[in-house]
């Protein structure tokens, strides 16, 4: 709208003159005179198209920052300095071939053979003036305990593992062995899969980088150490024998841990750190640098239950470095689908030529050694990076020294022009905001709500709890679809609000007209909007600069474009400046770089948290089924309320609110027919629903009672067994009549059949738990003697209400002292593997708490805890009714190995309080 001043020529005479039927002084109607209203034209088509197109785009960024992968090299292109993805697949090939290669098994020791075999061929083929050294380490036995992640409860226990080394560094410079990069990956995996993409994909990029840094390390300052290691699938045992029994370990200045959490795509940085300088440097030399700080602020948060060797390298050893993942098809992790054919093009590819870059810039710098800084001195002077890649291309990386004051900066620059606008304002301006932030709240609630909604209504309508894992793009419908139109209409009734103050702010200023005030009351309630979207942000990177937490730069980023797109099209310093329409064009200069910034990383986030639904449940049956479906629809609700709250505010004046609405309510209801159709199943022979079948047999019922043996079925991937059972018949029955503790979780449903249990084991090998000795002192102190007869990998839960401390023996050796234990739940848990030689005989010491009670009343015993739980398995071994099972389950489903769950036979056996 346009205010005109008043001229002899555009002011008719007549305009003194009063009629009998108008309300209108001489003054309002000369004031009234040439102000003209220019209203928003916003057709539904108009927007409709919009939103595609922002859709579209957003799409477009994630494909080119996330699925753009390099074009794979042979050999002869990459030439015998370079990296070829074919000659790295050939490694993959091999190693896949072995099947499933665990700890103690004989594929295992093949895959040792094939490495070995390779870098002694690597070895030769070396440039002259390199000297490479291959190693075959054996460790005898170990023990460790971590102080945080998923491991913090408890002490790992290791023996009979071989490591393979490999160091490479210029023959004429002896100095460049005090000073080594170490580069890191696993051979070993779970039972339930070949691993291509864990981890024989890093493996094979390992000996393909080795084989070209051959022919560069003759220009090195530093030396390059590669562990190949076996154990990480059963507690990182292998990194951490190598970090505290290895003599070069001592050398090491840098780690760099290649992993796996899917398989193929972009290996990206997930962890980096603490000290700057190899992220930097990456950063500096990448070809395709590929990274985001968001994953890592998620990973350390504790929200994915997972580990990787980074973390002992990090914790234990104090080093700083890198931790790549491949994380495409995550819902493939540890099953039967990490295989080769899922493999994409090109993944080798885009992580060997960044490695390969990387490796010669770090070796040759004289910097390497101020990597080394311990963790707590780097984090106390806040020097950590803040890095994210732009579409793959680019990588913005800075220190959080500077993030904090760039930070500190926007916030005081924002709420200086936010104080000065209310100042202007006056009380006015206060309500008003205050009511555009409730219009906020409305629309976070309404959004939560119908999208959670949709989560509960979808294990009604679906044989699963999960129906879009085999199609992703169907929560688009299912979440997005209510979260929006919940945004819509929460931000809608607090527009509704704020029009109704405003309207009586204006009904006071009797200088105008009815329907111009009317116009100005709609033009200055969506302005108030969409500058209370900014708001939000600015709270986020206030409470993010207050915590120091990288990903704020995201607030940031969807902060200052609006901001700055809004300040320079549509603010004014004028107080009697009307309100006009907001431009299209604000929008798009304001969601521009932000949409650049951040699209990607949103759509990839998704796609993590639906691969990680299939293995969401820690204790089967203990968490309700619509979980899973509850969080993803809380982050898809909370993404659509911070990034599209500055269309929306578009939206109400313009006549396209109808079809919106209804264009999502038809997508919404598309989506849920397919579901109830069963059109699209829930999984797939590629993306297989996680079980586990095992025959346990189970003495804990009581000494001198018969074991109890049966077949157990059950998943970590929310849903009932009622149709499979009813196909796969055996007996089985499913339910929450029976708890089983595994000792390191516990399954609340699942099937049981006691058909046909008996063949397959014997007593023999069950293990056992004798006191050889009770002392009732000042303190009460018993030795336990432990057998895991044939089993090199089991599980011993001690009571720590009752025990206050413990030791752990092995022969003469004391492998864990009395120094406290941390424990969850009540239990600490002790977690043991090893090869074939492990040894299967250990003494405990327990040192009982001054307070514990000994009771023997019989109702009282059977209310109170074990003192000890045990579980051992025998990896390898599938009795004749498992065998039976496994081959009737559907080829949707999939073993699921994982570093706490049971082999196909497990044993159970655990001691009373009162022995």
């Amino acid at each position: 709208m346009r205010r005109r001043p008043e001229s002899s020529s555009t002011a008719p005479d007549t305009s003194a003159k009063k009629s009998s039927g108008t309300s209108k002084t001489d003054e309002e109607a000369k004031l009234n005179h040439g102000i003209q209203i220019r209203t928003a034209r916003r057709s539904g088509f108009t927007w409709l198209t919009l939103f595609a197109v922002i859709v579209y785009s957003s799409w477009a960024v994630y494909q080119y920052q996330y699925e753009n992968l390099p074009v794979p090299l042979t050999a002869e292109q990459a030439g015998k300095r370079g990296f070829s993805e074919v000659a790295a697949m050939k490694h993959v090939k091999a190693l896949t071939e072995l099947g499933p290669h665990t700890i103690g098994s004989d594929a295992i020791e093949l895959a040792l053979q094939y490495v070995l075999a390779e870098l002694e061929n690597i070895k030769k083929t070396a440039h002259w003036e390199v000297d490479v050294e291959v190693d075959l380490f054996h460790v005898n036995v170990g023990a460790t305990r971590l102080d945080s992640g998923m491991f913090v409860d408890r002490t790992i226990i290791y023996s009979d593992l071989d490591h393979i080394v490999l160091r490479m560094l210029p023959k004429y410079a002896p100095e460049a062995r005090e000073n080594a990069i170490l580069v890191s990956s696993h051979i070993d995996t779970v039972f339930s899969t070949e691993g291509a993409g864990d981890c024989s994909s890093c493996v094979s990029v390992m000996l393909e980088l080795a084989r070209g840094i051959s022919q560069w390390a003759h220009g090195f300052k530093n030396s390059v150490i590669f562990l190949f290691n076996t154990g990480e699938e059963e507690g990182l045992s292998g990194a951490h024998s190598f970090i505290t029994q290895h003599p070069w370990s001592t050398t090491i200045r840098m780690a760099i841990d290649l992993e796996a959490m899917g398989i193929g795509g972009k290996s990206a940085i997930f962890q980096a750190g603490p000290h700057p300088l190899a992220v930097e440097t990456f950063a500096s030399v990448a070809k395709y640098p590929s990274g985001n700080i968001i994953f890592q602020d998620i990973f350390s948060s504790g929200v994915i239950n997972s580990a990787t060797d980074f973390q002992v390298y990090r914790e234990v050893a104090g080093l700083s470095g890198l931790d790549f993942v491949y994380a495409d098809h995550g819902a493939v992790y540890h099953t039967k689908n990490d295989k080769l054919k899922l493999l994409k093009s090109g993944s080798l590819q885009h992580l060997g030529e960044n490695m390969l870059a990387f490796l010669l810039q770090i070796a040759t710098s004289s910097h390497l050694s101020k990597a080394n800084a311990t963790v707590d001195d780097i984090q106390s002077s806040h020097d950590t990076a803040v890095y994210y890649d732009i579409l793959g291309q680019y990588m913005v990386i800075y220190r959080q020294r500077f993030a904090n004051m760039l930070h500190s900066s926007v916030i005081l620059q924002s709420l200086l022009i936010w104080t000065t606008s209310l100042l202007m304002g006056g009380s006015t301006a206060a309500v008003s905001l205050a009511f555009s932030c409730l219009s906020n709240i409305l629309m976070w609630i309404f959004s939560i709500s119908f999208s959670v909604l949709a989560a509960f209504i979808l294990p009604l309508i679906s044989s699963s709890p999960l129906p879009y894992l085999s199609i992703p793009w169907l929560v688009l419908g299912l979440f997005a679809a209510p979260a929006f139109l919940g945004a819509l209409i929460g931000q809608h009734l607090g527009y509704l609000v704020l029009k109704r103050y405003l309207s009586n702010v204006y009904a006071k200023r009797k200088q105008l007209s009815p329907a111009i005030q009317a116009d100005l009351i709609k033009l200055e309630t969506e302005r108030w909007l969409f500058k209370a979207g900014s708001l939000q942000w600015l709270v986020l990177l206030v409470v993010g600069t207050y915590y120091k937490i990288g990903s704020s730069y995201l607030a940031l980023v969807w902060l200052v474009p609006p901001a700055f797109a809004y300040g320079l099209l549509e603010a004014t310093l004028t107080p009697g400046r009307l309100p006009k329409p907001l431009k299209l064009a604000t929008l798009w200069m304001g969601l521009a770089i932000p949409i650049l910034a951040s699209a990607g990383q949103f759509i990839k986030l998704t796609t993590v948290i639906i691969g990680l639904s299939v293995r969401f449940i820690r204790h089967p049956g203990g968490t309700p089924e619509w979980l899973p479906s509850v969080g993803l629809s809380l982050f898809i609700a909370a993404v659509i309320c911070l990034t599209l709250v500055y269309l929306l505010s578009y939206i109400h004046l313009s006549g396209a609110k109808t079809s919106i609405v209804l264009s999502t309510c038809i997508l919404f209801a598309l989506s849920l027919a397919v579901v109830f159709s069963g059109i699209i199943p829930p999984f797939t022979e590629e993306t297989a629903r996680a079980v586990n079948v095992v025959h346990v047999v189970d003495t804990t019922g009581g000494f001198g009672e018969k074991p109890n043996s049966y077949i157990s079925l059950f998943s970590f991937t929310p849903g009932k067994f009622t149709k499979e059972v009813e196909e796969i018949k055996e007996g089985f029955v499913c339910g929450r009549h029976k708890a089983i503790d595994y000792v390191t979780f516990s399954v609340k449903y699942g099937c049981l059949t006691y058909d046909g249990t008996e063949e397959g084991w014997d007593e023999s090998n069950i293990p056992t738990l004798d006191v050889v000795k009770d002392i009732n002192g000042d303190k009460r102190i018993t030795q336990v003697k432990i057998d895991t007869k044939r089993s090199i990998r089991w599980f011993l839960a001690i009571n720590t209400e009752e025990i206050e401390d413990f030791t752990f023996n092995v022969g003469l050796e004391e492998l864990v002292a009395a120094d406290g234990k941390r424990s969850i739940d009540g239990w600490h848990t002790i977690q043991a593997s090893g090869g074939k030689n492990a040894p299967t005989k250990f003494e405990l010491t327990l040192f009982w708490l001054q307070n514990s009670t000994r009771r023997s009343d019989k109702m009282v015993q059977s209310e109170q805890r074990p003192l000890l739980r045990i579980r051992t398995d025998l990896p390898g071994v599938v009795t004749p009714k498992v065998e039976t099972v496994l081959e009737k389950l559907p080829p949707w489903y999939s073993l699921f190995g994982k570093s706490t769950s049971p082999h196909t036979l497990s044993f159970l056996s655990s001691l009373p309080i009162d022995f």
